[in-house]
């Protein structure tokens, strides 16, 4: 009697398939020298649970093709989408529903975009909030204003924040505009102390890193100049 129920073909598989759509997190894998794998070239199943893609959904419009996700945001472009994990219903071996559960947020995170002013305005919404556990903040600074300081700033206001800021960046526009700015201008025409604020500037470090470089560079600064001296 137990051989002639009817059970469900469920299969699984870590991959990347046509058309998926990804996150940051997500790394390149490859089955062959396939990218990217055709939906069309899966075994025939009553359900296809798939890995790999960071974000939920169906795959090539087949219900019974998907990705739940991961259950937790493993990257700060996957802040505030909703996660979650599957459960599969089947009915005398056949799928009958997919009831999407959502995961509760145990780790709120945020991303922070705009000038200092800006952003110095954002954090305003953790004032007076003793929010558990504390936030983590991905900061991009998309000001043209050139301020070598900046992480220092930022870690000086969030000190009594809720928050823990894990990066602090400058977009990839204003990367780009300084390094051309950069090169329209000659060493003769710069400071020392300039050269290696704005090549600092170019780098996504954590404040203590940032903190300890500058410390090391005016050390050996200092020392330079005190042999020049001799």
């Amino acid at each position: 009697e137990v051989y002639k129920r009817e059970l469900p073909i469920i299969a699984s598989g870590h991959l990347t398939t046509v058309g998926a759509s990804k996150s940051d997190a997500v790394r390149e894998i490859y089955i062959g020298t396939l990218d990217a794998f055709p939906a069309s070239r899966f075994p025939p199943a009553d359900y296809i649970a798939l890995g790999h893609i960071h974000r939920a959904q169906v795959v090539g419009g087949c219900e019974h093709i998907r990705y739940s996700g991961s259950p937790i945001p493993l990257s700060f472009d996957e802040t505030g989408k909703n996660k979650s994990v599957n459960l599969v219903t089947f009915a005398n071996g056949c799928l009958t529903d997919v009831t999407p559960l959502i995961v509760p947020v145990t780790q709120p995170l945020a991303v922070l975009k705009g000038d200092f002013a800006s952003i110095s305005a954002q954090l305003n919404q953790w004032q007076n909030n003793d929010q558990q556990p504390s936030a983590w903040l991905d900061i991009e600074v998309t000001s043209d204003e050139y301020m070598h300081d900046i992480q220092r700033k930022i870690q000086a206001q969030t000190e009594t924040l809720p928050v823990e800021v894990l990066l602090v960046r400058r977009s990839r526009a204003q990367r780009d505009r300084i390094l051309a700015g950069a090169q329209r201008e000659t060493l003769s025409e710069l400071q020392v102390e300039d050269v290696f604020a704005r090549r600092l500037a170019l780098e996504t470090l954590e404040a203590t890193q940032q903190q300890r470089l500058e410390q090391l560079f005016n050390e050996t600064l200092h020392s330079l100049n005190g042999e020049d001296r001799l």
